[in-house]
């Protein structure tokens, strides 16, 4: 293998001529060191693939020597050869992250083997990960161009999803670039999908999706079961690929039930998806239910302050109000430690809703915050941050409390998010909202071939805050920038992860089903 440096330390080196023969006929180059210090200063001094370390050699030892290659470079692959297969050496060296073993003698092949694993590994990986996607291309593609109901459409974005993930794995640039152009026309199509069919969803007169305002209906209140704690966590803001990146770690403590979606409503904002799915109705229904507890964007006020209530009075609608139920939102890590110390009391309770808001404030704060434009560059990113905040959060440590315990969980969202890219010119009077992803307002001027117009906003079940209100729905990347000052707007939120219109990420989403172990 061209340019793979290999150390081999090992204090009867001669005896190892025809198996260092074999590999540098294979195109790899070996030094051979015959002690412990001399592969030190080897370390020191050249910048090496892998080192193949013999246990047993006189001086420092093969364990000893391990231990100060690794403060010398901590990720530096290491072999460990020995004679001795005793049960404490091998986990001493396997405790001081040895990468591999090999029993002696070794032969050519062995340690061939080994070294594919370790040096090709990822490019055999990467290798057979791009075929399988390139093979998988056309069959994507058909089903795009065939779009389908929105069955078809879930499966297709979680397809794509999929190939994501894994061509993030494979780290193939190339291919990432071919995924993202189709992944493009696959929203481009989704949101001609959308726009053909929503307001009939919503009006009952053609079969939909399940939607944020029947999602309880539909998704929740059938699984819950008498005998045991239920638990329903709405995480705000998840897409379905930041769902895939946590899911293993919850797999870990929890058993797995289904994967399941749903379609949020538009907007795609918490306060018009999050409010349906715990009223059960849609914003014009829930406005006039509930007139003192709806709040429209252009209102004082917070806009998501009655979510128990709208849950409350849901109940009663459904005849489950004898169900005892606690409801928690954490929006600050105070919030979050509180709830850690108070998991447990949740367990005599039937229903448990846990709403948390860590991700959309994420997504806020990314816009705002330089730093995290540099951590969140892009989905990949995105999703890494994720991770590393659900592995060490109060909402992480307050579920392990209760993994043993015999409840339900339900994990699910409200609505998604999209990195947009491609800014949309708008105008409107001084009452039109700030969101870039969806407007209203009196006349309102816009790109007709960027938006989803609503003109009469009540048919699409949305308040009309007054006559002559008009709702506007970003389509795929776009985003609103007033003329004034654009070039400035545009470079401030290209980029950002926003919300609000319509968009395969943030209308499909998750809601996952668990039990404890």
């Amino acid at each position: 293998m061209s340019g793979v440096k290999i150390l081999w330390v090992d204090d009867e080196i001669d005896n190892l001529k025809a198996q260092i023969l074999f590999l540098e006929k294979k195109g790899y180059h070996v030094t051979p060191v015959t002690n412990g210090y001399d592969a030190l200063e080897k370390c020191q001094e050249e910048i090496l693939d892998v080192v193949f370390l013999d246990e047993s050699m006189p001086g420092i030892s093969g364990l000893e020597t391990l231990t100060r290659i690794k403060a010398i470079n901590s990720n530096l692959p290491v072999v460990m050869i020995t004679k001795n297969e005793a049960e404490d050496i091998m986990e001493e060296a396997i405790g001081s992250q040895i990468t591999d073993y090999l029993i002696k003698p070794v032969n050519p092949h062995q340690i061939l083997l080994t070294l594919k694993k370790i040096i090709d590994n990822h490019r055999l990986v990467s290798q057979k990960t791009t075929s399988a996607y390139q093979q998988e291309f056309s069959r994507i593609f058909s089903a795009i161009q065939m779009g389908g109901d929105f069955n078809d459409w879930v499966e297709l974005y979680k397809k794509l999803i999929f190939w994501e993930l894994e061509l993030d794995n494979a780290r193939t640039d190339e291919m990432k670039e071919v995924l993202a152009m189709q992944k493009s026309e696959a929203n481009n199509e989704f949101c001609k999908y959308v726009i053909k069919n929503y307001v009939a969803w919503v009006q009952g007169k053609k079969e939909g999706p399940t939607m944020s305002n029947t999602l309880f209906r539909e998704k929740v209140f059938p699984v819950l079961a008498d005998d045991v704690a239920n638990f329903v966590v709405v995480i705000d803001n998840l897409r379905f690929d930041q769902w895939k990146i946590i899911q293993p770690i919850i797999s870990e403590a929890f058993q797995f039930i289904k994967e399941d979606s749903f379609f949020s409503i538009l907007p795609t904002s918490t306060q018009y998806s999050r409010n349906a799915m715990f009223a059960g109705l849609m914003p014009h229904d829930i406005e006039r239910r509930h007139p003192n507890m709806w709040r429209n964007d252009i209102d004082e006020g917070g806009k998501n302050m009655y979510e128990e209530e709208f849950l409350r009075d849901q109940l009663k609608q459904n005849n489950l109000n004898h169900l005892k139920v606690s409801y928690t939102k954490v929006t600050n890590h105070h919030n979050g430690k509180n709830l850690v110390d108070n998991i447990h009391n949740m367990l005599d309770k039937d229903l448990n809703i846990i709403v948390y808001n860590f991700v959309d404030m994420l997504s806020h704060a990314r816009t705002e915050m330089e730093v995290l434009k540099e951590l969140a560059s892009d989905e990949a990113a995105y999703r890494s941050i994720t991770r590393s905040w659900f592995e060490h959060s109060p909402l992480w440590q307050a579920l392990r409390k209760v993994a043993n315990k015999k409840i339900n969980l339900i994990i699910t969202t409200d609505h998604g998010t999209i990195r947009v890219q491609n800014p949309s010119k708008c105008v409107g009077d001084r009452n039109t909202t700030t969101n870039l992803r969806y407007k209203h307002g009196k006349n309102l001027q816009y790109v007709k071939k960027d938006v989803l117009e609503v003109r009469r906003p009540n048919d699409a079940k949305l308040p009309r805050p007054n006559v002559s209100s008009t709702f506007i729905f970003a389509k795929e990347d776009k985003f609103f920038v007033y003329p004034n000052n654009y070039n400035h707007y545009v470079n401030y939120y290209k980029n950002t992860f926003q919300h609000g219109g319509i968009s395969l990420e943030e209308m499909i989403v998750p809601i996952v089903y668990f039990r404890g172990k």
